[in-house]
């Protein structure tokens, strides 16, 4: 089994090495300029200088929340033990690295600690031994961190990584952090990594379930694997298209796990998803007029049934109409609401991502 934290959206490419045991990289030697607006405007919320420690920080997610703490001058630590990853950190910045958090001493402080570890789950069908994957390096690194936690002295706040998966498959009832939950494989996982997570509790420390939603970007997770069939016009939706898929850009993603630092008062699960969900179908078309092709080519449900199993069932045909009730209710604000200035953002007017 592979037992490197990854972050469960997208694989990256990067080159370079991690120096083993503790180390620094500064951005300065390693990795290039981020290519997108300066990343310390999504750290506006969260003041003082904070120590944060992310495992899965080089993914999809991961990546861009380090950068945006570091530019902002927070300090950051990232586990990690993929020593063939480059960093592409802001320029100047100083990265921490730990191959093991049994590196991190007792005395040290860290005000928080953010959970994206885990095998991904889009990248393979899912066969029992990728299930097996899938469950077993999320709680491995989740009883890893209580370890950690239990030992520090200073008890930092816990955002830990979960997904919308946990309602499981559902209509069009809207659903909140309120809401019941139907079992499925997505739900099962969810559940175990909650219930772990949950457990630091016990030790005094605030505690985030963050249930996160498709996040979107142009350089990774589903919009990047269908921008080139879409651009082409070659796109289309799957199945009827009227599932629904629960969405975040993913810089608002970053700005809400820093608001759940920066605000005390949330605790417990929080939806990470945008405040207007869209079916397949408004998504798929919304992505064609952004890039000016047509989406004419739908892929039929039967064949992915067929082929992937609860893979296409759970991932492609099914979803939830997710609404982030206790986000807004704590009075973080979304930069992107609807898809369509979403996509706008990610592609831009001409189309060009």
């Amino acid at each position: 089994m592979n037992d490197l934290p990854h972050d469960d959206e997208a694989a990256l490419q990067p080159h370079g090495a991690v120096v083993p045991g503790l180390g620094v990289l500064s951005s300065a030697q390693h990795g290039a300029r981020m290519a997108r607006p300066d990343p310390a405007l999504l750290c506006v919320d969260l003041p003082g200088r904070r120590m944060v420690l992310v495992t899965g920080g080089t993914g999809f997610i991961g990546q861009r929340l380090v950068a945006a703490l570091a530019s902002a001058g927070h300090g950051v630590i990232v586990l990690t033990r993929d020593r063939n990853k480059a960093w592409p950190w802001p320029q100047g910045s100083v990265i921490r690295i730990v191959t093991r958090l049994d590196a991190i001493g007792p005395s040290e402080r860290i005000d928080a600690i953010v959970n994206l570890a885990g095998e991904p789950i889009s990248d393979s069908p899912w066969t029992r031994s990728k299930r097996q994957r899938i469950l077993r390096s999320r709680l491995k690194v989740t009883r890893e961190i209580l370890r950690l936690l239990a030992r520090l002295e200073h008890k930092p706040m816990l955002v830990s990584g979960s997904a919308i998966g946990w309602y499981g498959l559902r209509g069009d009832e809207p659903l909140t952090e309120a809401s019941d939950c139907r079992p499925c494989f997505s739900h099962d996982i969810c559940a175990r990594w909650e219930r772990m997570a949950s457990r630091a509790e016990a030790l005094g420390v605030r505690t985030v379930l963050l249930r996160t939603g498709l996040v979107l970007d142009h350089d990774g997770g589903m919009l990047a694997r269908l921008l080139t069939p879409f651009k082409f016009g070659l796109g289309g939706r799957f199945g009827s298209g009227a599932h629904w898929m629960s969405w975040i850009h993913r810089d608002d993603m970053v700005r809400l796990i820093i608001h759940t630092i920066a605000t005390p008062g949330v605790k417990g699960p929080l939806n990470a998803t945008a405040p207007e969900p869209v079916t397949n179908r408004h998504l798929t078309q919304a992505l064609a007029r952004a890039l000016h092709r047509p989406a004419l080519i739908p892929i039929p449900a039967w064949p992915l049934r067929l082929v992937l199993g609860d893979f296409a069932q759970e991932l492609l045909l099914s979803g939830q109409r997710v609404l982030p009730q206790l986000a807004l209710r704590s009075g973080f604000r979304f930069r992107y609401v609807t898809i369509e200035t979403a996509l706008a953002e990610m592609i831009g007017s001409s189309g060009q991502a």
